[in-house]
């Protein structure tokens, strides 16, 4: 029984496949240029001594669904020779407004939703639907389910998720907080409270998913009470290229100030801000190699990143009232011990500590990197956002979780 996991985004398709039975990866893969010219495919399999080999090779491909079927004609040379054996097919969607609240198996309802709610995710949610429209013509018996970013904070009470905006623009127009990454919370919160040896809904936690994107979530009980990101993910923390939070005039101001249109200072905060616009590059692993060298916009630039990051915390301690464990997951949380300490320090007056020697102690899995005489709990738990679009998918085929389809 095997689940395929597809991210379709507007150039390029993602993929992993699983064995469900033990949830192991057999494959996995990115093809990247649709529809221009030089486009590669790097796939990786499962080979017979259990490593995963990496392949790269031209992957040219004009559109999605000839971008598909060479992913398909992949498979079939290896882990998958007919699309029978699939359980399911999971596709990432990045939004589901209100729509949403879990995994919800596809339908033409659903593609009429996810259509719906292209205006709040312009740049994914059109490419999400293309990869469901072409998935569902190629493998017509294979049930198809859609796995939403910002399904698991659907759980945010109203004092959470509103702006203090005029009613109207939330009941027209869907203006208010709705949060992603929400897989990633998710999975990392319920492998921490397995670690923790604890029910999860006995827990008060917060969850730092710290990659290129960045977030973060005060989870109570196992569900989503606050996050950062709102609208769009462009609230919240500082990250590789997006500014995170900034007063809304400086949009205004800017645009008075240069006589530029506002469109063109949206793609600033996007696409130039954050770590890139503070030091010149958007990857944490360079910017902490400047600063370690010397280069002062680059040591502002972890500065700040972790400054934002501690706020956050300070705040969600507030709203939860008790914190049991606090979670570092994705590429800089999970790899970075300068950017776990940056962002723990000065946080002993609420009883969390760091160990020095656990937090740069690399390793496998879970692991704790808290002193012991901290009264909270400071874990590295790696996210695999993947595998739990797969569980979902299988989940909701075999129990469709209700009030899923509007």
């Amino acid at each position: 029984m095997k689940v395929l996991v597809l991210n379709s985004g507007s150039s390029s398709i993602r993929y992993e496949l699983f064995d469900a039975v033990g949830w192991r990866a057999l494959a996995s893969g990115r093809l990247e240029g649709i529809g221009v010219a030089g486009g590669r495919h790097t796939h990786r399999r499962l080979a017979d001594d259990g490593r995963m080999v990496e392949e790269s090779h031209p992957g040219d491909a004009a559109d999605h669904r000839a971008g598909l079927a060479e992913v398909m004609r992949v498979l079939r040379l290896g882990p998958l020779p007919d699309a029978s054996a699939l359980a399911a097919i999971g596709h990432r969607v990045v939004h589901g407004g209100e729509a949403f609240r879990g995994a919800v198996r596809i339908d033409a309802a659903v593609m009429e939703a996810i259509r719906a709610h292209a205006h709040l995710a312009p740049l994914h949610n059109p490419a999400n639907l293309l990869g469901i429209e072409v998935a569902r013509e190629a493998c017509p018996g294979v049930p198809q389910v859609a796995v939403f970013d910002t399904a698991f904070h659907q759980t945010m009470p109203p004092r959470a998720y509103r702006y203090a905006l005029p009613r109207e623009l939330y009941a027209r127009f869907g203006v208010r907080r709705y949060g992603f990454h929400g897989t990633s919370h998710a999975v990392v919160s319920r492998r921490a409270a397995e670690w923790l040896g604890r029910p999860i809904a006995s827990l008060d936690l917060v969850t730092l998913h710290l990659g290129n994107g960045a977030s973060a979530a005060a989870i109570r009980g196992g569900e989503s009470l606050d996050t950062s990101m709102g609208l769009t993910p462009l609230e919240g923390l500082v990250m590789g290229t997006r500014s995170g939070d900034v007063d809304p005039s400086v949009v205004f101001h800017m645009a008075r100030a240069t006589g530029r249109p506002l469109p063109e200072w949206e793609e600033v905060l996007n696409d130039r801000s954050g770590l890139l616009g503070l030091a010149g590059v958007g990857d944490m692993r360079e910017v902490l190699r400047r600063a370690e060298a010397g280069d002062a916009d680059a040591r502002l630039a972890v500065d700040v990143y972790c400054y934002r990051v501690k706020k956050y915390v300070g705040a969600y301690l507030a709203a939860l009232g008790r914190l049991d464990a606090l979670v570092f997951t994705a590429g800089v949380g999970e790899n970075s011990p300068e950017i776990r300490a940056g962002c723990c320090r000065g946080l002993e007056g609420i009883g969390l500590a760091l160990d020095e020697e656990r937090n740069r102690a690399a390793g496998p899995g879970i692991r704790a990197v808290h002193a012991d005489s901290s009264r909270i709990a400071v874990l590295v738990v790696p996210t695999d956002e993947e595998m739990e679009i797969a569980r979902q998918a299988l989940a909701c085929v075999a129990e469709p979780a209700p009030g899923g389809t509007p």
